[in-house]
């Protein structure tokens, strides 16, 4: 249980989150998230790093309920660093991410899969970002990478899912699977791109985050700022409070 790695084939990694019942990772796992992700990609031997869940679905967010049973800020800043931490992780890694994503992915799981380089998902897995109704903003930095401009705007205020095969349409999943073949389509990515020349693959990486229109450390950072002042209002322990009491919230 937590972040484990594993070699899963030559030149491949595989970094998996563990935490059950719904892989919504305490603060400390998202640190530990990022450590996994950033070493495999120190690595010289690692090639292509896969990351994958186990459970129903990949990645619900964060832990809230460790946020509201915390007295002060604590929690919530290290949430909110430990994320962007985990984000940068998989954008800053030295060699590819592929996301293998099942079941729901949701809040800071949108975070990871919006930062991989390659996507492949479960025919059952969908996509979103609950944020402004728990009361908080941010993701949708990582959101816009995965559908256009104005359906990012659409499914932010509304809070709606979209399905693995819609991503598959815009182009941001690049294969649609049943749950049985994840594991085994993600590997056959990673192994194609593991073949091939690593100093060759680690340039082309960081060739093509030089080349990102988007400053996604900067424009998440900017994201959670609203966050703070949410909390300060006092609506964000509203929002929090009411969705771990089962209520709706106003």
């Amino acid at each position: 249980m937590g972040i484990t790695s594993g070699r899963a084939g030559p030149g491949v990694t595989q970094v998996t989150i563990d935490f059950p019942p719904v892989n919504a990772p305490p603060v400390q796992g998202w640190f530990d998230l990022a450590a996994a992700i950033l070493a495999a990609g120190d690595d010289p031997a690692t090639h292509v790093v896969i990351l994958r869940a186990e459970g129903k679905g990949f990645c619900a967010g964060v832990d809230i309920k460790e946020m509201q049973r915390t007295t002060g800020h604590e929690a919530l800043i290290g949430a909110n660093r430990g994320c962007a931490a985990a984000f940068s992780a998989v954008y800053d890694c030295a060699v590819p991410v592929i996301a293998a994503v099942q079941g729901f992915c949701l809040g800071g799981g949108v975070g990871l899969v919006g930062n991989s380089d390659i996507v492949v998902a479960t025919d059952d897995a969908y996509f979103g970002l609950p944020e402004v109704d728990r009361g908080a903003l941010g993701a949708a930095t990582h959101l816009a990478r995965l559908v256009p401009q104005h359906l990012m705007r659409t499914l932010y205020y509304t809070a709606r899912n979209v399905t693995a095969e819609q991503l598959h349409h815009h182009g941001s999943v690049y294969e649609v699977v049943s749950r049985e073949d994840l594991d085994e389509t993600a590997l056959k990515l990673a192994n194609e791109i593991a073949a091939k020349d690593t100093r060759v693959i680690r340039r082309a990486k960081e060739a093509i985050n030089g080349i990102d229109p988007q400053p996604v450390h900067r424009s998440y950072r900017y994201e959670q700022g609203f966050t703070f002042e949410l909390n300060l209002t006092g609506a964000s322990d509203e929002a929090r409070d009411a969705f771990i009491n089962g209520t709706k919230h106003a």
